[in-house]
């Protein structure tokens, strides 16, 4: 018992003196050389230190019959009294052991090798036990990579913590303007430095003969300064470098796209390339770990931002009203957003004052950068949280899973725990037991869950869903990720082996060997149950989310975009990438409308300068009434989606039209101002008028527009979007270098792409395009969708499969505990209805109770999904239906076997093994 002694000892707080304070520190520096050499010893000389305690606690036991056998009895009574006054020997071992240095390693290495025997003894509930994990952990390891990649790491920048998007508006729109920009740059007190920065796309030649299309950021001058970064090699430009418009033609290189383009040539620097048929001269490259300001686009290379009618082919540096930038601000330090907000505001309402048309009411407002602000930044949060929560009860159902099984299990060995607390063993040694063999299948299945996840995140971050814009989803895991899989595997075998606590407390070692491995099956509502009711509750919930999903996504394909994408090609080009501008833009987008007229099977073809539902975002145009004298933006009547289209363009994107007329080639720079307009413009401007043909509107300068007809409404953004007004344009009075042709054909769309690229390489071998269907370009619009389909279809078959086994599991150890019930059920002529109801109607009852339970929990999905998801709602009749139909399924496949082993349950065979 010495080590004990040691350790107390050494443990043991002891009082101060200064008279002893020398002769104390002497015995605490001896008692922790001989803490420490038991701590060796345990470590390297176990055998020894086991030898000498059973020989003292043999001792004790000698000595005691010693003195017995000296008081007159016989040696051998002496050694039993001595052995029973001694009381349970190997509990004594055990509270020695436990007593001494380093013994809690040497237990929990016993434990852990001790529960990967009877893991390996019971293979089939190790599998399914690791798997089960595996689906639940690794699905929130990857939901979580995904969130802390978009949502919670920051921008790959130096003090990326004080840097902010700068927003504008009721609307929240991340989209300014640059002459605003200058006026927030030059008269803010509060930040260190804003810059401004637009994604777009150009033609680019490096000198091999070929042009291709390449995508890009125009910049402003200050915008690598204001990020901290600095160049890989070569240097960037800077704002001494703009001199006015088109004074600085110089590109940096994103690494990547060196590496891939240039092959990791250092001479680049200095070189010159064309971008759009102009020179310009590579600064330098940027860094590997730098991206640019959005998270889930990776541009090629950099421009400054004044050389934007040679890159981009406008001129839109000029107009308050042009909002076609971002801007990303870095604060002063010590300057919290809410300070820097109210000084931005002030700087809002000088230009509310002076230029009341264009900025009227104008706000500012500071969010996280690296989604568009809060355009894609709140929608996709709102999505990710749901998948977080989702996955958390995926998990949350895989626990109560292994719950069930891990009762069950203890169950089974209730003989064996039984054995043990009879021979000593205290039940806080078997509940450690538990618990180490919980922990260690929750560590096994989070390794293999991880694994798996890794595997997919990886193909994740390759993959391109939109193969002609480069998207980039940075979902590789790092630190954070692995933390939270080991805090969530640690987490998960602490719930789901906390669950037999209450047997094992409970079990009393006579009565269970007394009664073998049998046991009674009572009818009040358990633990198992209740985990089975949570199961069952988030299959529901999981179940009504991807039903939600799958009827939006059907919706969104056949409902009424107010056009028509079927059997129509779409030809996507910038006539600028080629050189073409002004004029010559106008005369080359004729011609490419005649040679595609002229190709076999194209019926009806037409032009605009944007696409609905495409990668880009259309013009929204303040527009007043006639009689508005007033046209600041609090006066307008609305605010118009604007399109530039061709003739023949309503006709090939198969848009309605309501009334009046379209566009012809007379209307042109001098014919009057035109419009055709839809029906909620109508609604907005003209009121309740059944005909608004022949009346005006004004923009902003003043301009009077006629509205010559009326087409139907549609969508332009997004289909999650409300009703939009819109006005289309003649593009004749509206030139634009951006092009989208429109060709309706009833010909094989592969036959027709190839005819409509030979004939237009026929017109400039160098203009840069790219065709396809028009089907095929509605895949960036219902890419959310899709992925929220896929994601939480994923997710409902997991929580599917999680409560099959869970029903499955309960029910059939219920009835491999009952069969000697059933059986004698059988033999006294009980029908198949009464054992079907004994043996499965539980089971039945507990999924009754968990779906409306999770019925109740989804009605929640649609709120979450709304941003996503085309007309979300839980009060679907397909989706009710459809939860009510899959959550009958999984009781009928869960229970099946179970009841087929019930009914066949031989009375005279179960009798004789008993």
């Amino acid at each position: 018992m010495r080590y004990s002694i040691i350790a107390s000892e050494w443990l043991a707080p002891l009082g101060c003196s200064h008279v002893y304070c020398a002769r104390r520190d002497t015995r605490r520096a001896m008692k922790l050389i001989a803490y420490f050499r038991s701590l060796a010893s345990t470590f390297f000389q176990p055998t020894r230190i086991s030898t000498e305690m059973e020989e003292e606690l043999r001792s004790h036991i000698q000595h005691r019959a010693d003195d017995l056998e000296r008081s007159g009895i016989s040696r051998a009574e002496a050694e039993r009294r001595a052995r029973v006054e001694f009381g349970s020997y190997q509990r004594f071992k055990e509270e020695s052991h436990e007593a001494m240095a380093g013994q809690f390693i040497e237990n929990l290495l016993q434990d852990i090798r001790f529960g990967l025997r009877m893991f390996y003894r019971s293979r089939n509930f190790t599998a399914v036990a690791v798997l089960t994990l595996a689906l639940g952990i690794g699905t929130n390891a990857v939901v979580f990579s995904v969130l802390n990649g978009l949502i919670l790491r920051p921008l790959n920048v130096p003090q990326a913590h004080n840097l902010y998007t700068v927003e504008h508006g009721k609307d929240n729109s991340p989209m300014q303007s640059y002459p605003d920009y200058l006026d927030l740059r030059d008269r803010n007190r509060s930040l260190s430095g804003i810059a401004a920065y637009s994604v777009t796309r150009a033609g680019l030649n490096v000198g091999d003969g070929h042009a291709a299309t390449a995508w890009l950021y125009e910049a402003s001058g200050n915008y690598f300064d204001v990020l901290g970064i600095r160049p890989y090699i070569g240097q960037f430009f800077h704002s001494s470098d703009e001199h006015g418009l088109d004074s600085a033609p110089y590109v940096v290189l994103n690494y990547a796209f060196w590496r891939s383009r240039f092959l990791s040539d250092t001479g680049v620097v200095g070189r010159t390339i064309q971008v759009n048929k102009h020179p310009f001269t590579i600064l330098g490259v940027a860094p590997p770990d730098f991206g640019g300001t959005e998270l889930y686009f990776v541009p090629d290379f950099w421009v400054p931002m004044v050389n934007d009618r040679q890159v981009g082919g406008g001129n839109d540096l000029t107009a308050h009203g042009a909002r076609g930038i971002q801007l990303v601000a870095r604060l002063k330090t010590g300057v919290t957003p809410a300070q820097s907000m109210a000084d931005l505001n002030f700087v809002a309402a000088y230009l509310a004052k002076t230029y009341p048309k264009d900025d009227d009411q104008m706000s500012f407002s500071l969010v996280r950068p690296g989604l568009m602000g809060d355009m894609l930044g709140r929608p996709t949060r709102a999505f990710l949280t749901m998948l977080m929560l989702l996955a958390s009860l995926i998990l949350l159902a895989a626990c109560a899973n292994l719950g069930s099984l891990f009762a069950a299990r203890a169950a089974d060995r209730t003989k064996e725990i039984a054995m043990r607390l009879s021979l000593g063993s205290s039940r806080k040694r078997i509940l450690r037991q538990f618990l180490t063999e919980a922990v260690i299948i929750s560590l096994v299945g989070g390794g293999a869950g991880l694994a798996g996840g890794i595997v997919l995140l990886r193909w994740l971050s390759a993959w391109q869903s939109l193969p002609t814009f480069p998207i980039h989803i940075p979902v590789n895991p790092d630190a954070k990720v692995y933390g939270v899989t080991l805090l969530l595997s640690l987490a998960s075998g602490l719930i789901f082996g906390m669950v037999p606590v209450r047997q094992v407390l409970r079990v009393n070692p006579y009565e269970a060997i007394k009664a073998g491995s049998t046991g009674t099956i009572g009818r009040r509502v358990t633990t198992r149950d209740i985990a089975l009711i949570v199961q069952i509750a988030v299959c529901a919930v999981l179940v009504s989310a991807s039903l939600l999903a799958v009827r939006g996504l059907a919706r969104s394909l056949h409902s009424s975009f107010g056009f028509l994408p079927q059997n129509a090609m779409v030809v996507d080009t910038d006539l600028d990438m080629a050189g073409y501008a002004g004029d010559a833009a106008s005369v080359m987008q004729k011609r490419m409308l005649n040679a595609v007229m002229d190709i076999p099977g194209v019926t009806v073809a037409g032009f605009s300068d944007m696409l609905p539902l495409s990668r880009e975002n259309p013009d929204n145009v303040p527009v007043f009434r006639d009689g508005e004298p007033d046209r600041r933006l609090s006066n307008e009547a609305a605010e118009a989606v604007a399109q530039n289209v061709s003739p023949g363009y309503f006709e090939a994107a198969g848009t309605t039209l309501m009334a009046g007329r379209s566009f012809t080639w007379h209307d042109d720079k001098n014919a009057p101002r035109v419009a055709v307009i839809n029906e909620e413009f109508a609604h907005k401007v003209f009121g309740a008028k059944a005909n608004p043909v022949g009346l005006y509107y004004k923009l902003t300068d003043g301009t009077r527009i006629q509205v010559v007809g009326m087409v139907e409404d549609g969508k332009y953004r997004s289909l999650t979007e409300e009703k939009q007004s819109a006005v289309f344009l003649p593009i004749m009075q509206s030139p634009s270098s951006s092009t989208w042709l429109v060709a309706r054909t009833s010909r094989d769309p592969q036959e027709m792409a190839e005819a409509l690229e030979s004939r237009l390489r026929e017109l400039d071998a160098g203009l840069p395009f790219t065709v396809k269907n028009w089907n095929g370009e509605l895949n960036g619009a219902l890419f959310a969708s899709r992925v929220a389909t896929v994601t939480l279809g994923v997710l409902g078959a997991l929580g599917v499969m999680l409560a099959i086994t869970g029903i499955f599991g309960m029910t059939s150890y219920s009835v491999s505990r009952r069969l000697r019930e059933f059986g004698i059920r059988i033999a006294l002529g009980a029908n198949s209805r009464s054992v079907l109801n004994a043996a499965v109607g539980k089971a039945f009852r507990l999924l009754v109770i968990g779906s409306i339970a999770g019925l109740f929990l989804g009605m929640t999905a649609p709120q979450l999904l709304s941003s996503i998801v085309y007309e979300a709602s839980a009060r679907d009749p397909f989706v009710l239906g459809g939860v009510i139909l899959a959550m009958f399924f999984v009781g009928l496949v869960a229970t099946w076997i179970p009841a087929i082993r019930a009914l066949r349950a031989d009375p005279s065979s179960l009798l004789r093994e008993q």
